[in-house]
């Protein structure tokens, strides 16, 4: 079997996915109850830039959505699959907080607060920043119309508790049962690279800087070391780049923009038990409107996130900057429909850059042959990079491993289409 030195650019969800499924591939027939010893001539190495490891960035900050109902749908269902199967394999419930949970669309009114004095910049821009665009993969790109049958007068299921009924205009579950899931980002993304590692995975600290190439095919990466700050190189038959909405610096003709988005983690004082949905809000406040997502989380964690914006990238990942008046606005929207969420204490203020593809298509995944033969690009994956990593990172394994895809039809997601 041909030597494989496979260099994969970004710890984030792609980067560290794609290194569990590339460490799980064996030779020979394949057995249920029994994994073998990793494929022979096979040396995999994660290269990160950020001092502190993998899942530094919109990674280890995301909701964790999981759904069937998310987009492009040409991987949607395979990455679904492949979590479920995950996290049976692996004890994901207890390991990285897998679970079903249900999702709907709230509408309602926001109490008036003062709480906090909040900075009326940041009130405006969260008025008017950018939308994830998360339900777009929705029938129409559209929330469902109201359920003809409702529990309440609003629809509010009973257990829904930790949202004011009184302020509830509306409820309307988003996707039928059992499709859509989640699981504790930083906790998923550590897990796929701890197993990599387990099966011989390296992991070096450094930023790359350039993917060497020789008569159009990839020899190796340059990269700064994070150590030492010394330009080192090191070979490669094989280079993905899963570097997220970091990736046009290290081929700058790759058409990805970055959104930053702002997020919170509030804990509830311990004698409430926040029931397991993830809301979608339209709220109705005293000045303006807002749309924060809420995601309850199974160790009763409460993660909430606003629109986006356009602050310039900075050159790491340790060097993104949080909007302490930007998670405020968020926690005041939050407040202002959830009593038990107002007694809670906010944990975390955090921010991460989500790369989208810039001309309307996306994630990118598979070889950019124009660029070098050799190259995987698997990055652009927007807010669905937790929900579409595995897909992605079994797609890429196929590629490398076998030389096509297999369990997939991933030809719109190409870079032979998408780098025209």
């Amino acid at each position: 079997m041909e030597t494989k030195e496979i260099i994969i650019i970004g710890g984030g969800i792609i980067g560290c996915t794609t290194a569990y499924y590339l460490s799980q591939h064996i030779q020979g027939p394949r057995t249920a109850d029994e994994l073998g010893p990793p494929a022979a001539g096979l040396k995999i190495t994660l290269l990160e830039a950020s001092a502190h490891g993998p899942a530094q960035g919109a990674s280890g900050k995301a909701g964790g959505l999981v759904a069937r109902w998310a987009y492009p749908k040409e991987i949607v269902n395979l990455s679904f699959d492949e979590h479920v199967q995950l996290a049976e394999k692996h004890g994901g419930a207890e390991r990285w907080g897998w679970r079903y949970v249900n999702c709907g669309s709230w509408e309602g009114r926001g109490e008036a607060l003062d709480l906090i004095e909040l900075d009326t910049e940041a009130q405006d821009g969260a008025a008017t920043g950018k939308s994830l665009e998360k339900t777009l993969g929705l029938p129409g790109g559209q929330k469902p119309a109201a359920s003809p049958t409702k529990r309440r007068a609003s629809g509010l299921p009973h257990d829904l508790d930790w949202v004011g009924e009184a302020l509830t205009d509306s409820y309307t579950p988003m996707a039928r049962s059992g499709d859509t899931a989640q699981v504790h980002p930083y906790l998923f993304t550590t897990s796929m690279f701890e197993l990599a590692q387990a099966r011989g995975v390296t992991h070096i600290h450094g930023r790359a800087t350039t993917i060497l190439q020789n008569k159009g095919r990839v020899t190796g990466v340059e990269y700064v070391d994070g150590t030492t700050g010394v330009t080192a190189t090191i070979s490669a038959t094989h280079v993905v780049l899963a570097a997220g909405a970091w990736s046009p610096t290290i081929v700058p003709s790759l058409p990805i923009a970055a959104t930053r988005a702002h997020s919170i983690t509030i804990r509830p004082k311990d004698d409430i038990a926040i029931a397991p949905y993830v809301l979608f809000t339209e709220i109705r406040g005293p000045a303006s409107a807002s749309s924060p997502e809420i995601y309850a989380r199974p160790d009763n964690e409460v993660y909430a996130c606003g629109t986006g914006d356009d602050e310039p990238l900075p050159r790491t990942v340790d060097d993104v900057v949080v909007d302490p008046a930007a998670c405020d606005v968020i926690y005041a929207q939050v407040a202002s429909i959830s009593r038990q969420l107002r007694a809670g204490t906010v944990e975390k203020h955090q921010a991460c850059y989500l790369p989208s593809v810039s001309t309307g298509a996306g994630p990118i995944v598979g070889e950019a042959r124009k660029i070098a033969k050799g190259l995987y690009i698997g990055t652009g994956h927007t807010c669905w990079g937790i929900s579409n990593a595995p897909g992605s990172a079994k797609a890429l394994t196929e590629l490398i491993m076998d030389g096509k895809v297999t369990s997939a039809n991933l030809k719109k997601l190409d870079p032979s289409v998408i780098l025209l």
